[in-house]
């Protein structure tokens, strides 16, 4: 075979290849497996799937991921809150897995529960929702952050995830907690450098101001103990951020989780296709 042919035909097999990796996409509501193996093996097949559609999805990002994306992101939100519920089914899974995907699949497991722990259920209200800042906005604004208050951008954005899921929930909490970052309007009045409470960048920068008054620069988790005076909460955001500064597509990933909430009857997904 001469150089430009075999060229070609390693063109073709990769364009293949990309043409069945997007054919593979769940839909929405495909079954979840129920077995260590079976677990195990959709988490390292998907985990594949997301980590490519985010190489492929290339700047100027917009705040809607590709479709593929968003459907291989769901599906491996669905494993994790599955082996959250479950820790026997996470303790059994996690020895098949990869090194690098056990440490994070343990991680972002661990921190949904705990924070499952700590949120009760709907009881009346169901929560606005909205299209949350562009990812690659968001980045810059948690940097800008950090050089301006010495508070890591990782930790910025484990907060802006956990709080809001990085701006997607729009409504103020039941106790009055206010916008991305969820201030209470008289921390906001005090930390938020008059800016709008609403805004992402305005709200990030506020967070980092408070996180830094707070000891945020020397001992992150104090100053997490009072943004939210829990430890599952602290526990929790801490794991995300390790992730996160872990390598930078887990931020794409998360960035392209959707929005679930309890209720009475169960969680229900508020955001992604089929909920617009």
């Amino acid at each position: 075979m001469t150089r430009r042919a075999l060229t070609t035909a390693v063109v073709v097999v990769a364009a293949a290849a990309a043409v069945a990796t997007a054919a593979a996409a769940p839909d929405l509501n495909a079954s979840l497996p129920h077995t260590p193996a079976a677990v195990a093996a959709a988490l390292t097949s998907t985990d594949a799937s997301v980590w490519s559609a985010i190489d492929a999805w290339h700047a100027p990002r917009a705040a809607t991921p590709p479709v593929d994306l968003t459907l291989f992101a769901l599906y491996d939100q669905r494993l994790i809150r599955k082996l959250a519920a479950n820790p026997r089914l996470l303790r059994s899974t996690l020895p098949s897995l990869a090194p690098v995907l056990r440490t994070r699949v343990r991680e972002l497991a661990t921190a949904h529960a705990e924070l499952v722990r700590i949120t009760p259920p709907l009881r009346t209200r169901t929560p606005r929702v909205g299209p949350a800042a562009r990812p690659d906005d968001l980045l810059r604004w948690y940097h800008e952050a950090q050089r301006r208050f010495g508070v890591p951008w990782r930790v910025l954005a484990a907060v802006n995830f956990v709080e809001s899921a990085f701006g997607k929930l729009r409504s103020a909490s039941a106790a009055g907690a206010q916008g991305p970052m969820q201030f209470m309007p008289g921390t906001w009045h005090a930390y938020g450098l008059g800016g709008d409470i609403h805004d992402a960048h305005d709200a990030i920068l506020g967070a980092a101001n408070y996180l830094r008054a707070s000891g945020g620069r020397t001992n992150v988790a104090r100053a997490l103990h009072a943004y939210n005076p829990s430890s599952f909460y602290v526990d929790a955001v801490l794991r995300y951020a390790r992730e996160l500064g872990g390598d930078s597509r887990v931020f794409y990933e998360l960035y392209s989780w959707q929005v679930y909430v309890r209720s009475a009857s169960g969680s229900v997904r508020l955001t992604g296709p089929g909920r617009h």
